[in-house]
C-alpha cells in the first residue's frame, strides 16, 4: 500500500502511536508526530511511497513534535528527534515539514555508511545517471526539478548513494526543495507538477517541495554514473559550458562527499571511477530553458566504460 492509499485516520493514528514505517529508497524511516502539518505534508508529498505494515524495525527513527518543556507553551515551536537526539535547535511551528525533510537529510548524510554518500542531485535517462554536485544557491534543485518535468527520472535531489561494490547509484527519490523565485518558476514551467505548501524557513527564504513523480518512486533500478554537471546560476548571464578535467572532477566529488574517508581506499577508488567514467563540466546559466538544453546536449556525450572499483 502507498501512503496516498492510506486512510487519513489510519495515518494519523500511526503517526501519533507506533509510528509510520515509510519506504524511502533503500531505507525504512519510522516517523512519529502529533502535528497536522506533518500529517498533511507526508500524505501529499509522499503519496506514492510504500507504507510498510506492522511495527517492525527501521533504519531511521524520527519524531517531529513541539519541545517537551516550557517552550511548547511560551512559543509555538517544533523540533526533530532522532533516536533521542536533537540535531537541530527548535524552530517555529510552521517549519515542521521542512524540519522533517532536514531530519531525513541528516540521517542519510550521517548514518548511511553502507553507501558512499555524495551531496548531489542525481537523475537518470537512457540507463545512465547524471550527477549535479553543487552548493546551495547554485540553481541545482531548480534545474533538477525542470529536468524531471522533461522526462528525467529523479534519483534524488540531495544525495548520490553509490554502491561501492558495483559503482552504481541507488535511487532515493524524495521531494525536491525549491526556494523563493524557483517556486514560481517551476509552477509556470511544469503546471501539472504538485508543489506543497509554501513556508518561510529560519533564513527568511520561502520554501516549497515538489512531489517526486510516481514513475521515479516506483523505479528501483540502479544505474551507473554517466555525466557530471556542476550548475552555477547567475542572473543575467548567458549559457556557458566549461569542460572539467578528471582530476578536478575527482576533487569536486571528494569535496561533496560525506563519508568517502569512512570507506578508506575503496571510497577514494569509487570517486575516481566516477570521475573516470563520467564527463564533467561546469554549467553557467540564467535561463532555465537554455540550462535544460545544455544539460541535454552534455548528456549526449559518451561515457568511458571502466571496471567497478
Amino acid at each position: 500500500m502507498t501512503l496516498g492509499q492510506l486512510p487519513i485516520d489510519t495515518l494519523r493514528a500511526r503517526l501519533r502511536g507506533p509510528g509510520l514505517r515509510l519506504q524511502i529508497g533503500p531505507f525504512i524511516a519510522l516517523i512519529r508526530s502529533t502535528l497536522s502539518d506533518v500529517e498533511r505534508s507526508l500524505s501529499t508529498l509522499y503519496a506514492y511511497h510504500a507504507v510498510e505494515p506492522g511495527e517492525g524495525g527501521a533504519h531511521f527513527t524520527l519524531r517531529v513534535d513541539p519541545p517537551p518543556n516550557l517552550r511548547r507553551f511560551l512559543r509555538r515551536q517544533v523540533q526533530v528527534t532522532f533516536d533521542g537526539r536533537q540535531p537541530f535547535l527548535p524552530l517555529p511551528r510552521s517549519m515542521a515539514p521542512p524540519l522533517l525533510e532536514a531530519g531525513l537529510n541528516w540521517c542519510v548524510g550521517n548514518f548511511a555508511h553502507q553507501y558512499l554518500v555524495i551531496h548531489a542531485a542525481t537523475l537518470e535517462r537512457h540507463g545512465w545517471a547524471l550527477l549535479m554536485p553543487a552548493p546551495p544557491g547554485s540553481g541545482k534543485s531548480t534545474l533538477c526539478a525542470a529536468l524531471v518535468s522533461r522526462g528525467w527520472r529523479l534519483l534524488s535531489d540531495e544525495f548520490a548513494l553509490v554502491d561501492v561494490a558495483t559503482g552504481a547509484l541507488v535511487p532515493i527519490p524524495r521531494p525536491v526543495a525549491l526556494k523563493d523565485e524557483s517556486i514560481g518558476l517551476i509552477r509556470a514551467w511544469a503546471p501539472d507538477t504538485y508543489l506543497g505548501q509554501e513556508v518561510d524557513n529560519n533564513e527568511g527564504e520561502r520554501v516549497a517541495y515538489m512531489r517526486p513523480p510516481v514513475d521515479s518512486v516506483n523505479d528501483v533500478t540502479t544505474v551507473l554514473p554517466g555525466w557530471i554537471v556542476i550548475p552555477r546560476f547567475a542572473a543575467g548571464a548567458g549559457v556557458t559550458v566549461d569542460p572539467m578535467s578528471r582530476a578536478r572532477a575527482l576533487m569536486h566529488l571528494a569535496d561533496n562527499s560525506f563519508n568517502y574517508n569512512f570507506h578508506g581506499s575503496q571510497g577514494f577508488d569509487s570517486l575516481a571511477a566516477i570521475a573516470d567514467r563520467a564527463p564533467c563540466c561546469t554549467l553557467h546559466y540564467s535561463d532555465l530553458e537554455a540550462g535544460v538544453r545544455a544539460v541535454d546536449a552534455w548528456s549526449a556525450r559518451p561515457q568511458t566504460v571502466v571496471h567497478a572499483p
